[in-house]
Formats: C-alpha cells, structure tokens, sequence
C-alpha cells in the first residue's frame, strides 16, 4: 500500500476542490448560468387544416351551336380575351333575315289596319268584333316576329360575359350541330377552389375564413383567398363537408382544374406565443423556465403551462404565463431553481424579435 506525504495529499485535496472554487465568485456566491431568453409574444394565430382542391373559373360556360348550321364567320381566336356581347360566330341566315324582313311587313301591316278599324269603331262606322279581329292579326304578326327574330339570334353567337376563350374547335363553312363545341369561355378574375373538410370542424366553417393555397405549378407562392361558401350536405361516406373558396387572380396566372395544397385558416385569433424550444415535457405535463428578477440578480423558475396550437418552431400557451415574460430557450439542462443566470445571444437560437408567421389576414376580394 503506497502511502502519502502529508504535503502531497493536501496538494491533491486542493486539486479536487478547485472546480467548485473557480465556479464560484470570490465572495462565495455561485457563477451565473449562461442562457438564451426569448419573450412570450401576442401574435395572430389560427389552426391549421390541410386539403386538397381544384381550381374552377368563377364563372365558366362551353360555347355551343343551338341549331344545325354552317358556320359563315368565325370573330375569335384561341385564347382571346372577350367583353360579354362580343361577337364570338355567325351562321349562315339568308333565309331567316328573308323570313324576318316578310314578318316585318306582315307586322307593318296588321298595325295599319288595326289603327284604320280603331278610328272607324270611334266614329261608329265599324264593329268592335272587327277591332277585335284586326287586334289578334296585330298580336299575331307581332309573336311571328318575335319569332323569327330569335330563330337569326340562334344564328348570331355572342360572348355571355367577359372572360378567355378556349381553343377554337370549328372553322369556317363548317357544319355544327347542337350540342357542338365551339369553344370554351372562363371568367378568370377570380377562381373558385372547392376542397373537402372533416366535419368535426363543421361548427368552426364561416364564409371569410382565410386559405393559403401552393400547386407544384408555382414553386413556394402561396396564393391567399377567402372562403366563399360550405356546402349545405355532408358526404354520408367520407363525413367531409365541401368547402368553396374564392382566389383573386389579378395575372391570369391560374387555370381551372389546376391542383392545390390548401391550408384553411380556422378559429383565427390573438395567442400567446412561445419558441418551442422553450417547453419541457414530463408525461402529459408542459413546463417553461421563466426569468424572475429579485435583489439577488436574475433567476429561472420551472412553471407549468397548458398549451394549445402548435406551428412550426412556435407554442401556444394558454395558461401560465403573461405576455412579455421571458422564458428561457437555450441552456435548460444547465439551470438550477435559484441560480443566477446571464443572457447570451446565439446565433442559432430563436430570439425575442422573431415571431412566428401566422399572419390570418386574407387578401381583398375584388
């Protein structure tokens, strides 16, 4: 057994206590433990949920012949933009402005000798069974009119609103028949994006929720709208409820049936936020290491919190802290109830500046 001088061992019980020295300051008390704080913030937030949807023109109607005629003048071209009484085909009527210039002269006439018989009946020089005669051949004429004017309509094909046309499917002396496609018309401006939801959150759909819609189409843009509408009926096999929605599309940059990612927008609201490195976990328990300032300097005291809505990198808390409060992000392990700590900065940590984006404002809808 090797045994030690006596200088030797009081030199190595020194040794052994020096850590604890050197973590202490020279009048006793304990060093201060370096962290990284960040602030409780009061931001908007609302819960999340994900769906997909298909685009649709907000109004969208298939250009088609109503009778069976050949086509004498085509007035558009693919992808041309129209006002709503745009002149889109006109078919061949020869025989319809014939027939509407006879019922004209027809009608002409029957008023003619409706006014002579009036004027009679008033000097008592003819029967009212005659007026009444010369009253249903003005009625008539009149309707064969009316008649023949629609049928040079059906002939004349105009734009029903504004909007962009399709591909043109039919070219000059061609011969369509009803139910033909001509072409297609989409009012763009705004795009209706209809998307499936569970219907547990049915008692949280209200036109005005906010969306944020992506498509493989656009890379990372988001394209932000409101909701228009919920359906009235609940599909009885997948217990969604459809939902519609309305996107501005100011650049045409759209499409009908285009595929999107929705994110919807509900319950949106002020909360309470924290970095989510600053929550510890036990079992079904969440807590937060809060900075209390005393005479003593600055401490961290283990308070338990309830938390609500998570998104990414950020907390909800609902219970156990105020706003403004500090709470400490980086360092946890090192804390102790009652020692001081210091702040540090870290380039890598979540500062009280930053704040999550949750913003739940829609964009306008013309």
């Amino acid at each position: 057994m090797r045994v030690f001088s006596m200088p030797i061992l009081m030199t190595m019980l020194v040794w052994l206590a020096a850590p604890n020295a050197w973590a202490a300051k020279s009048d006793g008390a304990p060093a201060a433990t370096p962290v990284v704080v960040a602030e409780a913030r009061v931001q908007p937030l609302s819960e999340r949920v994900e769906a997909l949807g298909t685009l649709q023109a907000n109004e969208s109607v298939a250009i088609t012949s109503k009778v069976t005629e050949t086509i004498s003048v085509v007035h558009f071209d693919d992808n041309q933009r129209v006002r709503a009484g745009d002149p889109l085909v006109e078919m061949t009527s020869a025989e319809e402005h014939a027939l509407l210039e006879e019922a004209n002269v027809r009608a002409r006439e029957a008023e003619r000798q409706y006014n002579r018989v009036r004027s009679l009946v008033t000097q008592r020089s003819a029967s009212e069974s005659l007026l009444d005669e010369r009253k249903r051949d003005l009625d008539t004429a009149r309707a064969l009119l009316v008649a023949i004017e629609s049928r040079v309509a059906d002939r004349f094909i105009k734009a029903p609103f504004d909007g962009v046309l399709g591909l043109r499917t039919v070219s000059q002396g061609a011969l369509v028949e009803p139910g033909d496609l001509i072409t297609t018309l989409d009012d763009d401006r705004l795009m209706k994006l209809d998307f499936s939801v569970p219907s547990v959150h049915l008692a949280s759909l209200q036109p005005g929720l906010g969306i944020e819609a992506t498509s493989s189409a656009f890379g990372e843009q988001v394209f932000r709208g409101v909701v228009r509408g919920v359906d009235s009926r609940i599909d009885p096999v997948t217990r969604s409820v459809r939902v519609r929605a309305i996107l501005p599309n100011p650049d045409f940059r759209l499409k009908p049936g285009l595929l999107m990612r929705v994110v919807l927008l509900l319950d949106p609201r002020e909360a309470l936020m924290v970095p989510e490195a600053a929550v510890l976990h036990r079992g079904q328990e969440h807590f937060v290491l809060r900075v209390q300032e005393s005479e003593a300097g600055l401490t961290a005291e283990r308070t338990q919190i309830h938390i609500g809505t998570r998104i990414p990198g950020w907390v909800e808390v609902r219970d156990g802290l105020a706003p403004g409060e500090r709470v400490v992000t980086e360092g946890q392990e090192k804390v102790r109830p009652g020692q001081p700590i210091r702040f540090i900065s870290s380039p890598g940590a979540t500062n009280a500046s930053s704040a999550p984006q949750t913003d739940t404002t829609p964009d306008p809808i013309p």
